[in-house]
Parts: C-alpha cells; structure tokens; sequence
C-alpha cells in the first residue's frame, strides 16, 4: 500500500511505449463500488474474490505493465498466474510508510487502532509471497518515481522505446 505500484506502473509503461492497467481499477468497475464499499458489504473475502477475477482477466487480456494490489499474491493462484511474468516488487520501510500512507483512513486494511502497526504485520506476513512471484526487487525510499522507474527497468533489464 503506498508503495507507488500505480504511479511506476504509468512510468514504466510509456517508457516501454505499452498499456497500463491496474487491477484496482478494474474491480472497481467491475464490482461498480469503491474498494472501501466493497469492503463494507462483504469485508476482505468479497474484495480478495473480485480481486481474484481481476487479476485473471488482466493476466488473459493485457500485455502492457500491470499493477496488482498488495494482497493479491496472498491467493496460491495468482501466485501461480504469475509464473513466467515478470514481476516487479517495490519495497519501503515503516517510515516511508507512515509518510506516504494517509494512516488516518481510507485503507480498509489499516483500519487498526494502531494504522503503522497494521501496515508492518501485513508486510511482514506478504514479503515472503512477493519474494516469491518477484523478478527483481527496487526500492522506493526517499526516491521519485522517475528514480524508481530508472532503476525498475535496469532490474528487469528492459529496453525503452
């Protein structure tokens, strides 16, 4: 959450001169509801299933850059899905979190007496998944996009156009 995956995502894709698509984006108009509704209704099973769809149809139907929410590697088979892509995970500390992240709402997993607290058991408990489906792994603290981007196409060894 935060880690600017949508914000890269756009970078990287007209750098590569191809589609972007974030999979949010597309639950919601899918679903015809805010991710936080979504969540509301039928709580984190309800958006993980939606989410799952998704990300299917996306891997199916997209060749471009793609930008999977944050939880989207918790299911096996997306993990799966993701054999022979690849797969860019952005990294930041506790810290860049708590600077980036609006810890004060509109993330229905950070709705926690103790926001910053939440955000570290869910990267705790979602860095080994991410380590597992990832090609490369950039860092994004204290960095612009554009920096983020420079060094995400050297890890993946792509070509601009």
């Amino acid at each position: 959450m935060g880690v600017g995956k949508s914000t890269v995502g756009r970078l990287l894709a007209a750098r590569l001169g191809v589609g972007f698509r974030d999979t949010d984006d597309d639950v919601v108009t899918a679903e015809g509801r805010a991710i936080t509704e979504i969540f509301a209704a039928g709580g984190e099973p309800a958006f993980r299933t939606a989410e799952k769809r998704a990300v299917v149809r996306a891997l199916v139907g997209h060749g471009g850059v793609l930008a999977l929410g944050g939880g989207a590697v918790l299911d096996p088979g997306t993990r799966a899905l993701l054999a022979g892509h690849r797969v860019l995970y952005l990294t930041m500390g506790a810290a860049e979190a708590a600077r980036r992240l609006n810890l004060a709402g509109g993330r229905p997993l950070l709705a926690a007496p103790d926001p910053l607290g939440r955000w570290r058991e869910l990267t705790a408990a979602r860095r080994p998944l991410y380590e597992e489906v990832a090609t490369a792994i950039v860092a994004t603290d204290r960095r612009t996009p554009a920096e983020v981007t420079e060094s995400a196409l050297a890890a993946l060894e792509l070509t601009t156009v």
